[in-house]
């Protein structure tokens, strides 16, 4: 059996085998792991006796007699749970019971959605969860975007899933009434999942693209599983015009690329088109939905620029202002006062930083931005203390050779690096 073809259907089913199965059994603990093992079996079964006519169906059926052999396993235990310890903790609804998780015609990857975010289960593990639930993301991929072992990983999703049962989170779509709290919910995982796949973590810049693009996948989904949400269409604009750049944050050796000076031929311009369509599409709002739309709004100005001389830098300026003015963010300022820079110039660029550095004491970037903008103000020996600063501020890695990197453009080639700074 070609493999393309049970990736295809663990792609594309996942979401939907797994809802279908919670409706039945009303065991996040069980179901998973039994969809999980039954794909394991059709990797072996198929490749000998090709593949049946029904691959989802099949599946379907080998998980359920999976998660019926757990029960049976678990009734039997429980006629020794005289010598367990009980832990405390009260279980949650009868596994045979089905639960009814909305009306009739409801995508069954939509209460998956809800269940995985819920606010019962800590925030660090509800954008994984929904990345493992929703679409069946491996979880070495997950462990790979969120930089932890992947045993680590493992263990944390093992706990969610039993956190769920155990806890009685229902396998449900959550009344109308409580949809603004819950989508918000569902767009704070998300982003958080794919902003872990562009964060630097311990010094290092590693675009995680392949898993970051399950965020996006993720977020296009929520979208249009539950249309008409401002929040969910600014959250899947903003990822897709954030990701659209890819490949071109980096460069050979692993060093991050300044915008300015990204190759925007390597640019995905059908997923750029496809975030502005979404964007031109919102109306000014509040809350995250319009922190999430200025974002992407910011994208915009900068992916529709053909040239970086072409970037519309004073409507990035009001629009830094306007986010900063909901969110009071420093680091929302701290990028404001590079747009400010572009368009009135680096003093009046560094007077806005001023504000950001007193909110962000020894944080490396403030340094940074100080350093480029006394280097375009002509200020040579300033810009250097700032570089050098930023270079002692910054952890080990990628982003501190670049850094590096900036500085040594500055000095004479016989002067070499300086080690002053480390």
């Amino acid at each position: 059996m070609p493999p393309s073809v049970l990736e295809q259907v663990w792609r594309e089913s996942w979401g939907r085998l797994l809802g279908q199965l919670m409706a039945r059994y009303g065991r996040a603990d069980l179901v998973e792991d039994a969809l999980a093992e039954a794909f394991a079996e059709a990797a072996e079964q198929w490749s000998r006796s090709g593949t049946p006519d029904n691959p989802g169906g099949w599946i379907r059926t080998v998980a359920g007699r999976r998660v019926l052999d757990a029960r049976r396993r678990e009734r039997t235990a429980r006629r020794y749970a005289h010598l367990l310890v009980d832990d405390g903790v009260r279980p949650g609804p009868d596994p045979a019971a089905g639960q009814d998780w909305g009306a009739e015609g409801v995508d069954e990857r939509l209460p998956l959605l809800f269940m995985s975010t819920h606010p019962a289960l800590s925030e660090e593990v509800r954008p994984a969860l929904a990345l493992r639930f929703v679409l069946g993301v491996p979880t070495a991929d997950i462990a790979r975007l969120f930089l932890v072992p992947q045993a680590t990983m493992a263990a944390r999703l093992t706990r969610a899933k039993a956190r769920v049962h155990r806890s009685g989170i229902p396998f449900t779509v959550p009344a109308r009434a409580r949809w603004p709290e819950r989508v918000e919910d569902v767009a704070r995982a998300i982003y958080l999942a794919f902003t872990a796949g562009y964060a630097p973590s311990g010094g290092e810049v590693v675009v995680r693209t392949a898993p970051a693009g399950e965020a996006v996948r993720l977020a296009q989904l929520a979208a249009d599983l539950l249309p008409g949400r401002p929040v969910l269409e600014a959250l899947a604009a903003l990822l897709e015009l954030q990701h659209a750049r890819r490949d071109s944050r980096m460069d050979a050796e692993g060093r991050p690329v300044r915008l300015v000076e990204q190759d925007r031929g390597r640019w995905h311009q059908v997923e750029i088109d496809a975030g502005l369509r979404r964007l031109t599409a919102l109306s000014p709002t509040g809350g995250l939905a319009e922190e999430l739309r200025l974002q992407a709004l910011i994208a915009a100005f900068h992916n529709t620029a053909a040239r970086p001389a072409d970037t519309d830098w004073a409507a990035i300026a009001r629009t830094y202002a306007r986010l900063e003015t909901i969110t009071d963010s420093p680091i929302v300022r701290l990028n404001r006062s590079v747009a400010v820079g572009e368009v009135s110039g680096p003093m009046a660029g560094l007077a806005v930083l001023r504000a950001a550095s007193d909110r962000l004491p020894g944080h490396h970037r403030v340094a940074l931005v100080r350093a480029e903008l006394l280097r375009r103000d002509g200020q040579s020996a300033a810009a250097q203390e700032a570089y050098a600063e930023a270079i002692a501020a910054c952890p080990a890695g990628a982003e501190r050779e670049h850094i590096r990197g900036r500085l040594a453009e500055m000095r004479p080639a016989a002067d070499g690096p300086s080690d002053g700074a480390d």
